[in-house]
């Protein structure tokens, strides 16, 4: 059989575009060819127009160009994250498939505009939660829904830095600094101003070196996390108390949420140590499921699923299963021509994505009451 070939414009030519996005679209070439890249760096433009396989795509420093081009199919959104939501916003006014790379928005605000938008396009949107895709993970949450009832989930993640996972993933990516001043001012600008609206306007909390610095986390490494766990168990009814990270001291945070009858605690934070350290755990009464997730800059690591349980006899089975080597990205890849070309619901959508800042709130709040309680200076 023929496949179309769906047309992708990618904005964003960084590490994870060079890592993950071209080699990936690359590897699907029955399914997806890259037609367009844009950045603001001229020379990253031309680092990775020449990994794209296919023959060379365009390329521009503008958005919009990309965005207007009858060249492309699907939007990429895969820069800074100050930048998500406007270029989000130009694909959608273009009638065109938006994919968004997490965290899609990091405001209530931008996560409703783009909502709004979404409603009014002939395009649609999918955010690239990559995890929620792998097989190890779908599997999981069958054991967990087969659960009688949950009595304690752990949600963990802790990692070293990306650079120690990125050296030894064989795609020797390049970071360039030929930015224009302009360009810095801007996107200094607009994380200015996605703060100020998140926080101060809409959780009253001020912005500062230590509430931007979490609150950066929990969109980057964070959303990863909580939107699995809201797949896996639903959105918490609250948060009974969390610890928060520093701008200048570790870089670990922690909180424990309330569900209607259980309790999850979650954990996370990155060092220097080069592994990686990524699961959810799901205790029922005589069954234990846990999927671990492995770094997705090393293709082909696989996400397992493990269960330990109580056998009808009194005996004890622990097991652990590999459904396949095809690696996050690649899982995520199909969906989304699913998604683009037969109309396959998306589960990672814009009002999904919304529900993070939701979570992310809350997790604020209680940490910074719990430090007052305790007259602790944020």
């Amino acid at each position: 059989m023929t496949n179309k070939i769906l047309r992708v414009g990618v904005i964003g030519c960084g590490e994870i575009t060079q890592v993950a996005h071209i080699p990936t679209l690359g590897f699907l070439s029955d399914y997806f060819q890259i037609t367009y890249l844009c950045d603001v760096s001229e020379n990253a433009l031309q680092h990775s127009k020449n990994k794209v396989i296919g023959g060379p795509p365009k390329t521009t420093c503008k958005a919009e160009e990309l965005c207007a081009s009858t060249d492309v199919d699907i939007v990429m959104i895969a820069n800074s994250d100050a930048f998500h939501v406007p270029h989000a916003l130009l694909g959608l006014k273009h009638d065109k498939i938006v994919f968004i790379e997490k965290p899609m928005a990091l405001s209530l605000k931008d996560a409703d505009d783009i909502i709004q938008l979404e409603k009014q396009s002939s395009g649609k949107v999918m955010v690239g939660y990559m995890r929620r895709y792998t097989a190890g993970f779908i599997d999981a949450i069958k054991e967990i829904g087969s659960l009688d009832q949950i009595q304690y989930a752990r949600v963990r993640d802790v990692v070293g830095p990306n650079s120690s996972f990125v050296g030894q993933s064989g795609t020797f990516p390049k970071a360039f600094s030929d930015y224009k001043p302009e360009d810095s001012r801007e996107l200094t600008s607009r994380t200015d101003q996605f703060l100020q609206q998140a926080l101060t306007k809409e959780l009253g909390i001020p912005v500062g070196p230590d509430t931007a610095t979490q609150w950066r986390h929990l969109g980057s490494l964070g959303s990863h996390d909580l939107s699995a766990m809201r797949e896996a168990l639903g959105m918490p009814t609250g948060v009974l108390g969390a610890s928060l990270c520093t701008a200048q001291g570790p870089q670990f945070w922690s909180a424990l949420f309330q569900y209607p009858s259980f309790a999850v605690s979650y954990e996370s934070g990155i060092d220097e140590v080069p592994r990686f350290d990524a699961s959810i755990e799901v205790f029922g009464k005589q069954k234990t499921v846990k999927v671990c997730f492995d770094s997705p800059y090393v293709k082909g690591l696989p996400t397992t699923m493990h269960i330990r349980e109580k056998l009808e006899d009194g005996s004890f089975r622990e097991s652990m299963t590999r459904k396949t080597y095809e690696d996050a990205y690649t899982l995520e890849m199909k969906e989304l021509y699913e998604f683009a070309v037969n109309g396959k619901p998306a589960k990672t959508t814009s009002e999904d994505a919304k529900k993070d800042l939701e979570v992310f709130g809350m997790i604020m709040k209680a940490g910074l009451e719990g430090q007052a309680r305790l007259g602790i200076k944020n």
